[in-house]
């Protein structure tokens, strides 16, 4: 715990089970009272709107932009109403969101930031690490992630008190009174096996962020003749891509889907990962009667036309070669 917090520059670490869990303590710990709303990304895994609704909050997802992947930081203020509480920050896919601007308007609408950092470990928004911005923020140790606990996520904080509850959400609620308790939490607890595990591989976290971007950089090389797709970008005015996974967009010039796509390298041998479904159109919360006749486009097209393939750490250039001749074999045909 103290070496995460002590790698972004936080006080405090909380380690628990997952980065699901770590978004429960996370929202829990900052106080929202049923019915305050927090602005997020639409383009995102439903773990950060369920966290929301389960502590009662109403989640207002934006769109995208298009290129970066990440929230539209122009659609925030206009979605900021008398009930909004927070905006829920999600770095995706390797590069950040542009935070400045929106740490302006927590100051301006008195607003928490949480920061939900599972995409980006090892990244840095102007020099900074990410997973030291704003008020909480989390991440996951799933397997796919830059260091892995096999589960495992982590809450992070300068907060002495969202420090102190999340210590007790994440483990029933015990007090200094055994067996009595105040409020109710989880059984959120990592295991030390589990820890073990992530401090050996925290250790590693520099040759992990040299690796995927070394992936990143091999694939744009051999992929940037191809003309009906749209290639990730290397940098933004506040980061350079950490290509925590290698995301491809098809764009106007081919009238494929991804899942047509994805589907004729599956039966090439290679395996591929849809972009996320839009929160807005998630058929679990339409059914709740949230979103009704919201539109987004850009999420909406990017799931329909994006995909990542392989780019895991195991990766070999001849893999990475053999990727790109079955995708020229595809998309030329």
């Amino acid at each position: 715990e103290q070496k995460m917090a002590d790698y972004v520059n936080r006080k405090y670490g909380i380690a628990c089970s997952n980065g699901s869990a770590a978004l429960d303590i996370a929202i829990r710990a900052l106080n929202f009272q049923k019915g305050d709303e927090v602005i997020m990304p639409s383009f995102t895994i439903i773990s950060c709107a369920q966290s929301l609704l389960n502590s009662g909050v109403k989640p207002v997802p934006i769109d995208c932009d298009y290129r970066t992947f990440n929230m539209n930081i122009n659609e925030i203020e206009k979605n900021i109403t008398k009930n909004t509480k927070g905006i829920m920050i999600v770095h995706i896919y390797g590069i950040t969101v542009d935070v400045d601007p929106i740490l302006d308007l927590a100051e301006k609408y008195k607003l928490k930031i949480i920061e939900d950092a599972a995409e980006v470990l090892g990244q840095e928004y102007k020099g900074n690490k990410c997973g030291g911005i704003g008020d909480v923020s989390t991440f996951s140790f799933y397997p796919n992630k830059q260091i892995t606990t096999g589960e495992g996520g982590m809450v992070l904080t300068n907060c002495n008190t969202i420090n102190r509850k999340s210590r007790e959400l994440r483990n029933l609620c015990f007090t200094h009174d055994r067996f009595v308790h105040y409020d109710l939490g989880w059984n959120y607890r990592m295991t030390n096996l589990q820890g073990a595990i992530g401090v050996a591989q925290l250790e590693s976290i520099d040759k992990v962020v040299k690796k995927k971007r070394f992936i990143g950089e091999f694939y744009n090389n051999l992929l940037n003749d191809i003309e009906c797709i749209d290639l990730p970008i290397k940098s933004t005015d506040y980061c350079e891509n950490i290509y925590w996974v290698y995301p491809i967009v098809l764009n106007n010039k081919i009238s494929k889907s991804a899942k047509e796509v994805m589907k004729l390298l599956s039966e090439n041998g290679i395996g591929t990962r849809p972009f996320f479904y839009p929160i807005h159109q998630q058929p679990v919360l339409k059914k709740m009667g949230l979103f009704k006749n919201l539109h987004l486009p850009n999420c909406e097209h990017l799931y329909q036309k994006g995909f990542y393939i392989p780019s895991g750490l195991a990766l070999t250039k001849n893999d990475m070669e053999t990727v790109s001749r079955v995708l020229h074999r595809i998309l030329k045909d």
